[in-house]
């Protein structure tokens, strides 16, 4: 214990908490595109549990907590903290002596939760259900890091690293602001590693609002150089380097009323929700509006 707490709270210590997209919807769409550039699911696994292995080789005392994002539900995956204790083979076997490999425990998780998240999926909400539940995933990683930082005075650095490749979810969209700003006022940097064909507004807000690194990898087939290269470094090793910093952040937030993305619309002046339409009462708050809209101004979509 004594030996846990002289290396807990270094600065190059760092809690990586990992959150795993495993949307089928996209994956499969990837797997069929047929681009060279495209990453197929156990290509994207293969590259990641690489860096996994790599994050825990850089320090002895680095915790490493992967969450799996799906389409109905979100799951702790893996926890380093508590393989010894949780992940031994059984005694009544003839292997029973043998600790699992971190990437084996992963992969029997991970594959666990894909069949159970699949299982939630009805003929009626599968075809509602094909964005990945980020919002859900980041509130988890958030509680995991406050139960960590509230245990103790030593405590490694925390970050979240969202490996995403499914588009944004507009629904989501109070949800996961609330979770960036939650991190930002617990000061946990996001970071974001895009693989699908489109960026992520979500977490290019994220990032940006919470200190975080964007990247969207050119290439994709060197996934795991750009992991290595840019995300492994910890908290305090990133003051001295000159990591990637995205051109532009897209600001646009998504409407109460229809869930999409808009450049400009109504916002109440009580509760600050946002509406695509004018409209006499707020649906939040239940406000009256008495003011009537501009005439002869067009809104923008």
């Amino acid at each position: 214990m004594i030996f846990y707490s002289s290396f807990a709270n270094a600065d190059d210590v760092s809690l990586v908490v990992a959150l795993l997209d495993t949307n089928p919807f996209f994956w499969a769409s990837a797997a069929s595109s047929g681009q060279a550039s495209s990453l197929t699911f156990p290509q994207f696994l293969e590259h990641v549990l690489a860096f996994f292995n790599s994050i825990l080789l850089l320090h002895q005392m680095n915790q490493l907590v992967v969450i799996g994002t799906g389409t109905n539900s979100c799951e702790f995956i893996y926890d380093s903290s508590a393989m010894n204790s949780e992940y031994k083979k059984s005694k009544d076997s003839k292997a029973s002596q043998e600790i699992l490999t971190p990437s084996t425990i992963l992969v029997q998780q991970l594959e666990d939760f894909i069949r159970r998240d699949q299982a939630l999926s009805t003929n009626n909400n599968a075809a509602k259900n094909i964005h990945s539940l980020l919002s859900g995933s980041l509130s988890m990683a958030l509680c995991y890091i406050q139960r960590i930082l509230r245990g103790g005075p030593s405590h490694p650095q925390p970050r979240i690293l969202c490996l995403q490749g499914s588009p944004d979810g507009p629904q989501q969209y109070v949800a996961v602001m609330n979770a960036i700003f939650s991190a930002q006022r617990s000061m946990v940097p996001i970071d974001s590693c895009i693989v699908g064909s489109q960026h992520s507004a979500f977490l290019q807000q994220a990032s940006h609002i919470t200190g975080g690194i964007y990247l969207k990898p050119q290439q994709p087939e060197g996934l795991f150089q750009f992991l290595a290269m840019v995300f492994a470094t910890d908290l305090h090793t990133r003051r001295f380097l000159q990591l990637p910093r995205p051109t532009g952040v897209d600001f646009r937030a998504s409407c109460f009323c229809h869930k999409k993305t808009i450049d400009m619309g109504y916002v109440c002046s009580v509760c600050l929700s946002i509406f695509c339409e004018h409209s006499k009462k707020c649906s939040t708050c239940e406000s009256t509006f008495n003011q009537k809209p501009p005439s002869g101004q067009k809104r923008k979509d």
